[in-house]
């Protein structure tokens, strides 16, 4: 009987990848920046459990660079793996770690201010019974409820904005628009976009807080177009297994795939899902799927170096649960989907190589190697797993 527990952190990069100039990344290095950071001031990031999985020995695979001392007792099978997608955004990302490269290029929204078309923002007016929206701009996520939360509140227009993603994303105050609102606006904002080739649209709910003025609430959603192709999420359903998604999964796959989703509102939760379904959902032919969102939205965005660096060493401390449940014939693989480094200008993601840290009682630790492309993930599950080949990737286990 063979699992798989894959757990993504999202935007943990490992350093600049080779076509890193081609976005303007270079020198991009989630890992070494933040770790460089702490040594600075004076204490060392604490990640025992990642280190003994092989992360230290990936990173100076990835760039050449040796942060701390590389220890030969090391119990993963590791490597750093580059992006063959066209863009550095959260879906491409996922749909190739599950063996669907994106090999086309999304649509943007490019002009800084006036982001959107007139003729798109009317159609969505007309058809969601808006009276007008606010912002149709680029914007980070935190700073735009702050600038036009009042003026949502006094006219009842939600605010819309966009990034160097292919995203159009969509605020409003849950208590005050209504969420069910919120969400309805975003399905026919998600029907409008399709014409522009654009990957996701974003209910951003907010509320007002006394203490901390506009805060984003837990309850956002995504609805990504669906991915291109078949994915290994469908070839482990075709096969009689289970795919259970955790945290933003199943957004992130349109619901494609996904056998049940599973929220919660932080690291620490999502991790304890995790746990609850290795424990509960021992069958053969299932895929534990989740994503650790709060590296990328709260830390990597906002280029909080600190939080990044307290988050890394709280989840460090779970991933000895994680490790502790497995059965024998588990594989456990914590990767990422894109870098987003914290010290970088702007709040974009970074285009890095992502990690590969594999675990099994089974497999004894060795180096997988620089990786051509995150599909080599897919293709390596699909044959742990026992279900059809990806079609494309290389397993890295042979």
């Amino acid at each position: 009987m063979k699992r798989a527990i894959v757990v993504v952190l999202d935007s943990f990069g490992l350093g600049a990848a080779p076509d890193a100039h081609l976005f303007g990344d270079e020198g991009a290095d989630t890992l070494g920046h933040i770790a460089e950071h702490c040594f600075k001031n004076d204490r060392p990031l604490r990640v025992p459990n990642m280190a003994k999985l092989g992360l230290w020995h990936a990173h100076y695979g990835a760039t050449g660079k040796q942060l701390v001392e590389l220890k030969s007792d090391i119990m993963g099978c590791y490597g750093w793996a580059a992006e063959r997608s066209s863009g550095k955004d959260t879906p491409s990302g996922h749909w190739e770690l599950m063996g669907l490269p994106v090999n086309y290029d999304w649509g943007y929204f490019l002009k800084r201010e006036h982001s959107f078309p007139e003729t798109l923002l009317t159609e969505l007016c007309q058809r969601a019974g808006l009276n007008g929206v606010l912002g149709n701009c680029h914007a980070s996520g935190t700073q735009i409820i702050e600038q036009f939360g009042k003026a949502h509140q006094a006219t009842g227009k939600p605010i819309v904005y966009t990034s160097a993603d292919s995203v159009f994303q969509i605020a409003a105050d849950e208590e005050f628009f209504g969420l069910d609102r919120l969400y309805q606006v975003c399905e026919i904002a998600r029907d409008l976009v399709d014409e522009y080739n654009i990957g996701r649209v974003i209910a951003r709910p907010f509320v007002e807080d006394s203490n901390q003025g506009f805060v984003r609430t837990s309850n956002r959603r995504d609805y990504a177009t669906p991915p291109h192709g078949k994915t290994l999420l469908d070839h482990v359903i075709s096969h009689g297994g289970e795919v259970h998604g955790v945290g933003k999964i199943s957004d992130i796959f349109a619901g494609r795939g996904i056998s049940a989703s599973y929220k919660a509102n932080d690291t620490a939760s999502l991790v304890d899902k995790t746990l609850e379904l290795m424990q509960t959902k021992q069958q053969d032919k299932c895929l534990i799927f989740t994503n650790l969102v709060a590296f990328d939205t709260l830390y990597g965005h906002r280029r909080d170096v600190e939080g990044y660096a307290r988050e890394l060493e709280d989840f460090d401390k779970k991933l000895a649960e994680l490790i502790q449940a497995m059965l024998p014939d588990d594989l456990l693989v914590l990767t990422a989907d894109h870098g987003c480094d914290p010290t970088s200008p702007g709040s974009d993601h970074t285009r890095e190589f992502v990690p590969l840290l594999c675990y099994s009682p089974r497999l004894k630790g060795r180096c997988l190697g620089q990786r051509q492309s995150f599909a080599d993930l897919g293709q390596t599950l699909a044959h742990w797993l026992a279900v059809d080949a990806t079609e494309s990737g290389v397993n890295m286990f042979t």
